[in-house]
């Protein structure tokens, strides 16, 4: 077998109210209004076409099997307050802000 790296980075703009709560096990999960919570984690994807549409799977073998090759799952959550081309991390640092690549 060979492996595979996968890097997937979203940057958001979300509502004021979200916030960053932390769950029993020590993950941090966005905590929404009315008592929902939000995990933005891997969802495999499949197609017939790759110019045509993607979907999950109803079939839960093919999709365990694709989780089961996960060896390490990584998601990191960050509230970021911009202003110049500096940004204030939550650790209270000072960093500028990345271009755009």
């Amino acid at each position: 077998m060979k492996k595979l790296n996968v890097t997937i980075r979203l940057e958001m703009s979300v509502p004021d109210d979200w916030e960053l709560v932390e769950t029993s096990e020590g993950g941090l999960v966005v905590k929404l209004p009315n008592q929902q919570y939000l995990d933005l984690a891997i969802e495999p994807l499949f197609s017939e076409d790759p110019e045509e549409t993607w979907s999950t799977t109803e079939d839960e073998g093919v999709l365990n099997d694709i989780l089961d090759m996960i060896e390490v799952e990584d998601v990191a959550y960050e509230f970021v307050t911009h202003w110049g081309g500096m940004c204030r991390a939550p650790s209270g640092g000072l960093r500028r802000n990345p271009m755009p690549a």
